[in-house]
């Protein structure tokens, strides 16, 4: 948001209570996905086909978006363009997923539909079937956002350690008091405030659960799979995996929504991590599964997998910028745009499809 905000021109002041990027950010698996947590077929079901494939390629563009921001930054986060090999799994069997795929065809989506013998043969996975499709990437989140975070201080932009602990109406803008007694006067506020709400942003689409992932030490070529290729499994309960520079394999997974309290997610961390091993044993036997890293944290995610992305009932000045699920680098690219274009008073359709207040579709 701050980012190009700036590089549009507008004085940005940047507030974070944490030491910038080592939120939820340092804890991102970076796995950037245009492919949404909600099935192609399942968001068809919610809100009909066109808006679903509208809502597809916009995320699409959003990956795309980032890749050309990352190549006029030159910003050293190790930014890989990546396949992914979206495998078949748990409730999602191999005619479920070729659905999957002529549903995406017909939307303009780019990717191949692989059988079983196709997938063991190109990849040595022995799932049922899975669909490779190009677009999306990995990198470093923190450099990433660090990069990001520079370039707007360098078109001017400021940035505090601050903790804002409430937000006042005046006039057109908004008076945001800060922890340290200091207070912004702003016309415009952006809560980019990850699955930390504060009391007066609502929404039934909403929930927090808790996530864990571990790293294994660095792997012999052979027991890496081919190009290094984003995995995540068609699954409630899925699995997802991705390599690094250093030939590690990172993977996470077993999501919780019941468990919210820190101290509790934290005593799972051992059982938690054997039961990611013996995933990753169970799709790749060559690797070493080994965890030389374990970490768990809390996570945002919504119904329909979409994100919160647009103004503040109630609060005109406002707009909040929450890209929950598994896209949340991907979701905060199309906010940035989304909101810039808002604040500049346009405004697109499809934009509600996004909304902070848009009813729930399973209600």
């Amino acid at each position: 948001m701050a980012q190009h905000l700036t590089t549009l021109g507008h004085k940005v002041t940047i507030i974070d209570r944490e030491r910038a990027g080592f939120g939820s950010t340092a804890a991102s698996t970076a796995m950037l996905q245009w492919e949404i947590d909600c099935p192609l077929s399942e968001l068809t079901g919610l809100y009909g086909f066109d808006r679903a494939a509208n809502i597809y390629r916009r995320s699409l563009q959003a990956v795309a978006g980032l890749k050309t921001l990352v190549d006029e930054l030159h910003p050293g986060c190790t930014f890989r363009h990546r396949s992914s090999l979206y495998l078949a799994g748990g409730e999602t069997n191999a005619s479920q997923l070729l659905a999957e795929h002529h549903l995406r065809e017909r939307a303009g989506l780019p990717g191949t539909y692989l059988d079983y013998l196709t997938l063991k043969r190109e990849f040595d996975f022995d799932r049922e079937a899975a669909i490779i499709s190009p677009g999306s990437a990995d990198a470093d989140p923190l450099l990433l956002a660090h990069a990001l975070i520079a370039d707007a201080l360098r078109h001017g932009a400021s940035m505090y350690d601050a903790e804002a602990i409430g937000y006042n109406n005046f006039g057109h803008g908004v008076v945001v008091a800060l922890d340290g007694g200091h207070e912004i006067q702003a016309s415009r506020v952006i809560l980019a405030t990850g699955y930390v709400m504060p009391d007066f942003v609502r929404t039934e689409l909403h929930r927090t659960a808790s996530s864990w992932a571990i790293a294994t030490p660095p792997q012999t070529p052979d027991a890496l799979w081919r190009d290094g290729v984003l995995i995540w499994e068609a699954s409630n309960d899925y699995l997802y995996a991705r390599t690094t520079s250093d030939n590690r394999i990172i993977v996470g997974g077993e999501d919780d929504e019941d468990i919210t309290e820190p101290s509790a997610r934290d005593a799972l961390m051992p059982a938690k991590a054997e039961a990611i091993l013996g995933k990753l044993r169970a799709l790749r036997p060559a690797a070493n599964a080994t965890a030389e890293f374990v970490w768990s944290g809390a996570f945002g995610e919504t119904e329909d997998g979409l994100p919160l992305i647009g103004q503040v009932p109630r609060y005109p000045a406002m707009f909040a910028a929450y890209g929950y699920g598994g896209n949340g680098i991907t979701f905060s690219f199309l906010a940035s745009r989304v909101i810039a274009k808002m604040i500049a008073g346009h405004r697109e359709d499809w934009y509600d499809d996004l909304a902070i207040d848009r009813p729930s579709p399973t209600a």
